[in-house]
């Protein structure tokens, strides 16, 4: 006897095998088909685990997938890097370490790779992140909570963690930096905009040293 398969999980199927039709291509010479699925597949498992809202899922596995392969390049070797690579890291991947990834990027403008992770992602990100974000003319409208995934971590050159404890996984040769900074959650938007500049100070520093 056979069984059917509920129709949200076989559109999800449909899906995710067209975008790792998609990234095979893109990765064509890199990685085999099989790695690109098994790895959008996954993918979508770990993003699936964490989220509150899943409207979006498949989308953000296209997005997430494509990252976790051009890490998986740069961590083997298999692809060209021409910029130094950094990732933060916090706990829920929607307050520090998103606005740490989104003011670097801003003022290295394509200077430096920028990852960001959670050691326990979830919810979502707080209009009070947006919005002092906003204030200095960097938006956030893509932004989304990732899990700490070992390739991201192993492609990076410089890690910096802002309160995710011992979490993340320690390879040689890379430089980790340990932020004590304050957790915006809950906070007050002036707290919030003061958490903002203390990043901002540190990343210009960290840029200036990258760039050097």
């Amino acid at each position: 006897m056979t069984h059917a398969v509920p129709l949200p999980l076989r559109n999800a199927i449909d899906r995710l095998d067209g975008i790792a039709d998609d990234l095979a291509n893109t990765f064509h010479g890199v990685f085999s088909s099989d790695t690109v699925s098994r790895y959008v597949y996954e993918t979508y498992a770990l993003l699936d685990e964490q989220a509150t809202i899943k409207t979006h899922l498949t989308a953000l596995t296209s997005r997430f997938a494509r990252q976790r392969l051009t890490d998986l390049g740069h961590a083997q070797g298999l692809t060209r890097v021409t910029v130094p690579q950094v990732l933060f890291i916090c706990v829920h991947n929607v307050g520090r370490s998103q606005m740490a990834a989104a003011l670097l990027d801003h003022h290295a403008s394509g200077k430096v790779s920028v990852r960001s992770a959670g050691s326990r992602p979830q919810g979502e990100i707080p209009p009070t992140i947006t919005t002092v974000l906003n204030e200095i003319g960097i938006g956030l409208t893509e932004a989304y909570p990732k899990p700490l995934t070992d390739e991201v971590v192993r492609a990076a050159d410089v890690v910096v963690t802002m309160g995710c404890g011992d979490a993340c996984p320690v390879y040689p040769g890379k430089r980790y930096l340990d932020w004590q900074v304050a957790d915006p959650h809950d906070q007050p938007l002036d707290r919030v905009r003061a958490i903002r500049d203390d990043i901002d100070q540190r990343i210009r520093g960290l840029l200036t040293e990258l760039l050097d």
